[in-house]
């Protein structure tokens, strides 16, 4: 789910980026902030830190992880951005997997496994993935290799609870483990990758070392397997680790070879604190809820009957109180979101608790998950190239939340409102595109004088053939009118763009013989 709110998470949006464990110096991650930068840690002693002769011997169970990462230029989609190296330590759970964070994997042209002392190497596959939990299982390239000879497989340990303690797993380069010990201060609702991707998280109170690098860690509760570590606030001397429930949720999927993910609702939530709006929606005092700004077409909730205007008051028998949160039995106040995507699998049924005008309604809703590529506008584009057009040097994209954050920090505010209208209210174009393609700028050429300065418009009709997603565009393009000139019209301006057929097909081959490696991809080419 999303939510609308930008303060809390719904039970379909989940995680944003809070991974910021940096490869040369671990004690420099910081929780991101929409204006601030990682910060390096203090140079104070930390505490409770063993550096030798820990209780247990991790290096048993853990390897480091080496990817190269090379994802595409959102400006330039023909071209790739410079390559990046990460390096991260994960843990082996079993059957030749190891565990670590979909981040390390993203946009990965090439993953290597690594024994702590340094002595083995293996390439390494991707063997599931969950961009949304921020979690991945890799395997050996080679199942013959003989890698995992003199590693043992961790068990998932018991869910922790707030005051249980965790042992947070360091190595250093030359293969000292290192165990930093904290408790579980609290547990929340948090984004940790992607924006809007929230997921339940421990929060543990701990001073970490700086001499050992890696991006991620693996954290432990009682000599098992408790969750993986995906930041830490030096300042505050606090990590956010991805709860058990969660990592043990993704292993049981993926162990048959068929990662299903975590499922999701489908609407668009709003809190109900305000005494003029429940007058509006006719809540009793005693009854909480949150309300129902909008049902995504084809959920399971849309399906279900819930509808927009709704105020849901109970999910599977538990409260939920004006702000959206309600009291689980072990892990104390927790955003309604979490009996959705982290208690369910796809398929189950949830039942909610429904004010419709006034009166109570029962409905049961099957759990979905929402598959990413058929998303109006995909929330992320890792492992994929971006669709393009080239034509006589007008550059058509397809719309993106990545091509939207490419404005800069402030993309909320920076980005074209036509373009973010697209993100926000996605109702409003499903009817008229599969994907949204823009005109995303203008090279000059002998083809585009005069329409140098146009750029962010979206493409409605191209020679008279409605653009539904790029592999219609480029067909469209096929459909030349007989005066030569290709007709482009936009969605929401009132003039039309003529390109002469034969300029723009020479301006082509000019563009490919200084450097361009090709001039479109879609989907189906």
């Amino acid at each position: 789910m999303y939510d609308s709110r930008h303060s809390r998470p719904s039970a379909e949006l989940s995680m944003r980026a809070a991974l910021l464990l940096p490869l040369l110096f671990l004690a420099g991650c910081e929780r991101p902030t929409a204006t601030s930068a990682p910060q390096p840690a203090p140079t104070t002693a930390p505490v409770e830190v063993e550096e030798t002769a820990p209780e247990f011997d991790p290096t048993a169970s853990v390897v480091r992880i080496n990817s190269t990462r090379q994802g595409w230029n959102p400006g330039q989609p023909w071209e790739k951005n410079s390559p990046r190296k990460r390096r991260s330590l994960g843990a082996v759970v079993g059957d030749g997997k190891v565990l670590t964070t979909s981040e390390m994997v993203a946009d990965a042209t090439y993953v290597e496994l690594e024994t702590t002392d340094g002595r083995k190497l293996a390439p390494a596959k991707v063997a599931a993935v969950d961009y949304e939990a921020n979690l991945a299982l890799l395997s050996l390239e080679d199942p013959e290799d003989d890698f995992f000879a003199e590693l043992t497989a961790v068990e998932i340990a018991d869910p922790a609870k707030p005051g249980d303690e965790l042992q947070i797993v360091q190595v250093e380069n030359n293969g000292t483990p290192l165990v930093t010990r904290g408790p579980v201060q609290s547990l929340d609702i948090i984004s940790n990758f992607l924006p809007g991707q929230f997921f339940l998280a421990y929060e543990v109170k701990a001073s970490m070392q700086n001499s050992a690098s890696s991006f991620t860690l693996p954290v432990f509760r009682d000599d098992k397997l408790a969750g993986l570590l995906t930041s830490y606030n030096s300042k505050d001397q606090l990590s956010d680790v991805t709860a058990t429930d969660i990592v043990r949720r993704f292993i049981d999927d993926a162990a048959d070879g068929s990662y299903e993910g975590f499922p999701s609702l489908g609407v668009s939530t709003s809190s109900t604190d305000d005494s003029n709006f429940r007058k509006w929606l006719k809540l009793p005092d005693e009854v909480g809820g949150v309300y129902v700004s909008s049902v995504r077409k084809d959920s399971g909730a849309e399906k279900a009957g819930l509808k927009e205007g709704d105020v849901v008051v109970g999910v599977d028998g538990h409260d939920i109180d004006q702000l959206g949160y309600y009291d689980d039995p072990d892990y104390g106040r927790l955003f309604w979101s979490h009996l959705v995507r982290g208690s369910k699998a796809v398929g189950e049924t949830v039942e909610l608790r429904v004010m419709r005008q006034g009166e109570p309604v029962t409905i049961e809703a099957i759990l979905e998950r929402r598959d990413n590529d058929s998303a109006l506008v995909p929330a992320y584009t890792f492992d994929k190239a971006p669709n393009f057009l080239v034509k006589g040097g007008l550059v058509f994209q397809e719309l993106s939340r990545p091509l939207l954050e490419a404005f800069g920090d402030e993309w909320q505010s920076r980005a074209p409102l036509e373009l973010l209208d697209v993100l926000e209210n996605p109702e409003k174009y499903e009817e008229k595109a599969d994907r949204v393609v823009f005109l995303a700028g203008v090279i000059a050429t002998p083809a585009t004088v005069g329409y140098e300065s146009l750029r962010n418009l979206i493409v409605s009709e191209v020679n008279g053939v409605e653009v539904r997603d790029m592999e219609s565009l480029i067909k469209a393009f096929d459909n030349v009118p007989g005066d030569g000139l290709n007709a482009i019209n936009f969605a929401s301006e009132d003039f039309t763009v003529y390109l002469d057929e034969v300029v723009s097909t020479a301006v082509d081959g000019q563009l490919l013989e200084r450097g361009l490696s090709r001039l479109s991809r879609s989907d189906e080419k």
